[in-house]
């Protein structure tokens, strides 16, 4: 793990990093720092059920999006760093609470500690693990990833590399999140479920519609077609966007998205025949997001 970690390459940023020394541009160091553990109820149905997803917040991203509602630990960094072997344990905890699974929230940067808790609790975890991340992601780290995780949960957050250079430093998000996505296919397959309708296996690609770009959201929309086709994951479109005080520096965001923009996107969706999930507009609300108080840190 150790000599992934003394030029950090794992994220496209590939910033070179010694993360045993310092931290990288997403703010990770050696140990994996984290800012909450529990049970999640607002994410999809098939991923939350009835008992909830084990979600385990990281603190720092590879990505600047000015509108991230996050913002407390993905550009600020605030969490508590742990071991690999208590992140172990954070995760079989979860698992006795009753977790349908074990949910990370932005774990690119700490996959080699990840991989090395995995193997620590391997013959005691018995429950499907998630990859919840922003998709700007290198295919040769989702490669690390074959044999850990069952459920990929990405975003497919822009088509046009001037909004994503613009909302979030990130021009090439796109061309990488593209090939991320296809290995991800590669390796969970097809949507697999139990008997209660709680996901077991495959991907689930989320798209939230920011206001003044529905074109750029429907361009995404053709492109996830185009490129996996309809049957392969679950399209979970979001309404949620709020404004955050960072996105206020740009006015053409600086309001939730109208009931026009949104209808029109999901109108989209259905004639391109997704499987997935729709949000109501009541979904963006301030309080679907977490407080960061380390709990199950």
């Amino acid at each position: 793990m150790n000599d992934i970690l003394k030029k950090c390459t794992l994220c496209p940023r590939e910033c070179g990093a010694d993360r045993e020394t310092s931290q990288g541009f997403c703010g990770g160091g050696l140990l994996p720092r984290a800012a909450k553990a529990y049970l999640h109820m607002w994410e999809e149905p098939c991923i939350s059920g009835t008992k909830g997803s084990g979600t385990v917040f990281f603190s720092g991203c590879s990505l600047k999006c000015c509108f991230c509602q996050n913002y407390r630990i993905s550009a600020e960094n605030f969490g508590k760093e742990i071991s690999t072997e208590r992140l172990s344990e954070i995760f079989l905890e979860l698992q006795d609470k009753g977790a349908h699974n074990i949910n990370l929230v932005s774990p690119t940067h700490y996959v080699p500690q990840i991989i090395a808790a995995l193997d620590i609790c391997r013959d005691k975890l018995h429950i499907p693990v998630a990859y919840n991340c922003g998709g700007y992601e290198k295919a040769e780290t989702i490669e690390m990833l074959r044999g850990y995780i069952d459920i990929f949960m990405p975003d497919m957050k822009y088509y046009s590399s001037k909004l994503s250079e613009k909302y979030s430093a990130a021009p090439d998000y796109f061309e990488y999140a593209s090939k991320a996505i296809a290995k991800m296919t590669e390796i969970a397959g097809e949507p697999v479920f139990d008997e209660n309708g709680i996901m077991q296996r495959g991907i689930i690609i989320r798209h939230m519609v920011l206001p003044t770009h529905r074109r750029d959201s429907e361009e995404v929309l053709k492109k996830l077609y185009e490129l996996y086709g309809k049957d392969s994951f679950l399209l979970s479109l979001m309404s949620q966007y709020t404004p955050f005080y960072k996105s206020c520096e740009h006015k053409e965001i600086n309001r939730r998205i109208s009931t026009y923009e949104y209808e029109k996107v999901s109108q989209l969706a259905q004639e391109l025949g997704f499987n997935g999930f729709m949000q109501e507009r009541s979904s963006a609300k301030e309080e679907y997001t977490p407080d960061f108080d380390l709990i199950g840190i």
